[in-house]
């Protein structure tokens, strides 16, 4: 069994849980490759750092299963690293709230076993693509979460025009517009009022940030929309964030997010649901008062 590891560089209070990943793929045999700049943090923080098979220097690579060790931003980094490889991804969260690194740290031997003996199943999430003027995105143009368009950090409101297969939809004089997936809609989306979607539905939805017009509210459509956004800003530039990776753009480009060709496997364990992860996450049913 060949695994990649990726990790956060900011755990060294987590050195435990991160030794236990390690020992319990040791004790099945596996074939352990880990990214550059995890490894750099091991080797740097630790007197003698877990014995591995190899490091992953660029995006071109193999394995059987990917682990992210971290929280959600972890997560999206290394769907970010996967790409279209089809490589099935496990969040072992080490991190605060982990709605994508879903096993806690206590179930690290059990959850290591169960991919030993595929005891698991595939959930596959859907992402975003982006486009600038009919063209693919540069730099990898593909969100899991979300993609943002905001306004730049001391600016006025924007303007964002909207329109949703071709047909105009709004021009949100906002902070910024949320476009999520539903994987999303537990992220950034959620804190600016949208819905929580569940991860099979096949939607997208489109939440503003701060709307100047209070009757602009969170929309819900099918995922085989097509959104054309045209931005106005006093400072003739933007910003465009997908999954937290912000790049400035001018005024000039106009910008299409569909759905992406491909999906990022995402593991499960046998009894982790959604709504399981909803309500221990949300602390749904729990009273506060004691």
């Amino acid at each position: 069994m060949k695994v990649a590891i990726f990790g956060s560089q900011f755990q060294s209070e987590k050195l435990n849980q991160i030794w236990s990943v390690f020992d319990a793929l040791h004790d099945i045999d596996a074939e352990i490759y880990v990214c550059k700049t995890f490894h750099d943090f091991l080797t740097s923080t630790l007197v003698n750092p877990p014995v591995i098979d190899g490091i992953i220097e660029s995006n071109d690579f193999s394995a059987d299963f990917a682990l992210s060790i971290g929280g959600d931003g972890t997560y999206l980094r290394t769907a970010h690293s996967i790409g279209n490889k089809n490589i099935p991804i496990l969040g072992i969260n080490t991190g605060r709230l982990g709605f994508l690194a879903e096993v806690d740290s206590i179930e690290i031997d059990a959850v290591i076993t169960d991919l030993y003996k595929r005891n698991f199943r595939i959930t596959e999430l859907s992402q975003l693509h982006l486009s600038i003027n009919g063209e693919s995105f540069e730099e990898y143009p593909c969100a899991l979460n979300e993609i943002a368009i905001l306004k730049r950090d001391l600016s006025s409101m924007i303007n964002i025009h909207a329109s949703v297969n071709g047909e105009y939809l709004n021009g949100y004089q906002a902070d910024g517009l949320v476009v999520a997936t539903p994987t999303g809609s537990t992220a950034y989306a959620l804190s600016v009022g949208g819905p929580i979607m569940m991860p099979e539905s096949k939607t997208l939805l489109v939440a503003p940030v701060a709307p100047h017009n209070l009757t602009a509210r969170p929309l819900v459509l099918d995922d085989s929309a097509v959104i054309e956004l045209e931005v106005e800003s006093r400072s003739q530039n933007f910003l465009v964030s997908l999954d937290g990776r912000s790049y400035t753009m001018p005024c000039s480009i106009k910008l299409q997010i569909t759905k992406a060709d491909y999906c990022i496997k995402a593991i499960k364990r046998p009894g982790h649901t959604f709504i399981n992860t909803l309500r221990k996450k949300l602390m749904w049913g729990v009273d506060p008062r004691g």
